[in-house]
């Protein structure tokens, strides 16, 4: 027996063919999650959040409907997920983890792809390495916008 949970990540890339960045992620995705994604949305253009750069992002998220069986430890599979996002961003060029300032602010840079979960059910997680809801997603546009296009 298994539930179904909706699985809501967001994608972004300023880098090279950005278009065809964030379609190889998608692909990627549905192979390691075992699963093709049930909903995409728009790709929307957006500037730079958080840092300066001339290089425009491409933004979507992409909505998996995930059947877990019964009894899943489910912070543990959430984790899981975590690590094939950023297992698929090192495949496709991304280096480096995340840098902070002296203050503990996070330094962001232009990227070739970017994976985030945003929201996986009800679940709510707040560790160091994950957060779910992603918790500055309500103040990022370039997540709510195509977000409100495929959220059910």
């Amino acid at each position: 027996m298994s539930t179904k949970f909706d699985l809501y990540l967001g994608l972004g890339s300023n880098l090279g063919d950005r278009r065809g960045n964030l379609l190889e992620a998608l692909k990627r995705l549905d192979a390691g999650l075992g699963v093709s994604h049930d909903a995409v949305s728009d790709f929307v253009e957006t500037e730079p959040w958080g840092f300066d750069s001339d290089d425009r992002f491409l933004n979507a998220v992409v909505r998996y409907a995930l059947d877990v069986p019964c009894g899943t430890d489910m912070p543990r599979f959430a984790h899981d997920i975590l690590d094939l996002c950023k297992s698929v961003e090192k495949e496709m060029g991304r280096t480096g983890g995340p840098e902070y300032d002296a203050d503990g602010n996070r330094i962001y840079h232009s990227r070739i792809i970017d994976i985030d979960i945003l929201i996986f059910g009800d679940l709510h997680i707040d560790d160091d390495d994950l957060k779910i809801p992603h918790p500055l997603m309500q103040k990022r546009d370039f997540v709510m916008v195509p977000l409100r296009q495929i959220y059910r």
